[in-house]
């Protein structure tokens, strides 16, 4: 009860903030520069373009917001049988409260509250951080070559690993998602950072230092070794023709710590989307069930993704490799996903398509293989450009590698769920 009151508070306030602000937020939106819209106008929009559509004139705040809201009918089994009942219903909805403030030319701040979320109770703050297109605060015109191709991000929020995470559910942001849950092995954390981009003619280098921590604390103890963690991409993306877009991008990401980066796989505090998959009738309930984190400390990863889009047609993949040290055991998982979509309709607001994600790998040289498998099937449709309703069937399978009286020995969840969004 005390979930679904927190959630109607929140609710509340929302409803009533939209109802004061919801006019000023949508007229002002569109005077935010290097900005991704929150919207279906976000689409396959990765990093924040730099192109200066809108010149500064004055500080503009836009609030605007997140909801989702699923209805699941999924069943789960294991060789132990001992997971609870799941039945066809409502999940609890979702809710984000998100600010941006064009602070100055060329200057912007982004801020992300989780007002409600399958993980917290409480509404709590995700993120932020600032956003620096251009230099004349210093003086006008100051390295304006420079920065006419360079964009600088400072603030305690999302890094930019991989591409994986600007097309995932984010609590409720699933507007970018074209299905239900993120890909198996998600690699989001939020951590204090500051990177560099450089996009020009269609390269693209990112460079970024974080602290490598989730939870954020200046003590420090033998158990606290805060060694930093070092990130990057290097890509390229270009419209080749009017039909033709093709990304492909290379990240990585490295912390030699034992205490710090170690969240890349298990950063998202919100939950995963399926709920109450695979819990079983004693213990305590894991809300991030669906996905796989390795865990490793002193870890290493690599994400390469390409990206096609022809016509209506698009491709979206993943290769990823993740390992810890030879001191710590010579672990390495390995993600592969590939997902395929058609876009159609006169704007493109329909959409049908298929995802399948597998993760393979162990902990140590020693230990088991563990194989997991996932398919998605699904479809949507924008009803606006702020309004998605999309459908989904997945089916995900634990293979191999898990102990007989491990509940994923011969795990398995499947079925239908269909999520509503409105995002602006």
């Amino acid at each position: 009860m005390k979930k679904q009151s927190n959630w109607l508070q929140a609710g509340a306030f929302v409803l009533a903030a939209m109802t004061s602000t919801v006019a000023f937020a949508q007229e002002n939106e569109t005077e935010l520069q290097y900005f991704r819209a929150n919207d279906k106008r976000g689409l396959n929009v990765f990093e924040t373009p730099k192109e200066e559509e809108k010149k500064f004139d004055k500080v503009r705040v836009f609030v605007g917001g997140d909801f989702a809201l699923q209805f699941q009918s999924i069943n789960h089994s294991n060789a132990l049988n001992n997971l609870v009942d799941l039945g066809s219903n409502v999940n609890l909805p979702t809710a984000n409260l998100n600010i941006n403030t064009q602070l100055a030319d060329g200057v912007r701040l982004h801020l992300r509250t989780y007002l409600s979320s399958k993980h917290h109770n409480e509404a709590w703050v995700k993120g932020g951080h600032m956003q620096i297109d251009k230099l004349d605060f210093i003086r006008p015109g100051f390295l304006e070559g420079l920065m006419s191709k360079t964009t600088i991000t400072v603030g305690l929020d999302e890094f930019n690993y991989g591409d994986a995470h600007f097309r995932r559910s984010d609590n409720a942001r699933v507007i970018f998602n074209p299905f239900i849950g993120n890909y198996i092995m998600d690699s989001f954390s939020t951590e204090a950072f500051g990177e560099v981009t450089v996009q020009d003619k269609g390269f693209i280098g990112v460079v970024g230092l974080s602290n490598g921590k989730l939870n954020q604390s200046v003590i420090v103890n033998d158990n606290s070794d805060n060694k930093v963690s070092f990130y990057g991409k290097l890509g390229f993306d270009k419209q080749l023709s009017e039909d033709f877009r093709f990304r492909l991008t290379g990240s990585w990401y490295i912390n030699k710590g034992t205490t710090t980066g170690t969240w890349l796989f298990g950063g998202d505090r919100a939950g995963s989307r399926y709920y109450n998959v695979m819990q079983a009738l004693e213990g305590n309930a894991n809300d991030f069930e669906g996905r796989f984190n390795p865990r490793f400390q002193q870890m290493s990863a690599i994400q390469f993704n390409p990206f096609i889009k022809y016509k209506g047609l698009e491709f979206f993949g993943i290769y990823e490799i993740v390992s810890n040290s030879e001191e710590l055991g010579n672990g390495q998982f390995t993600q592969v996903a590939a997902e395929a979509l058609y876009r159609f309709g006169t704007s493109e607001q329909f959409y049908i398509g298929g995802r399948v994600n597998s993760v393979q790998g162990n902990a140590n040289e020693s230990a088991a293989d563990v194989q997991i498998n996932r398919t998605n099937i699904g479809g949507g449709w924008f009803m606006t450009n702020n309004v998605l309703v999309k459908l989904e069937y997945v089916n995900q399978q634990y293979k191999s590698g898990f102990a007989a009286d491990n509940k994923y020995n011969g795990g398995e969840f499947k079925g239908l769920s269909l999520e509503a969004a409105i995002s602006f």
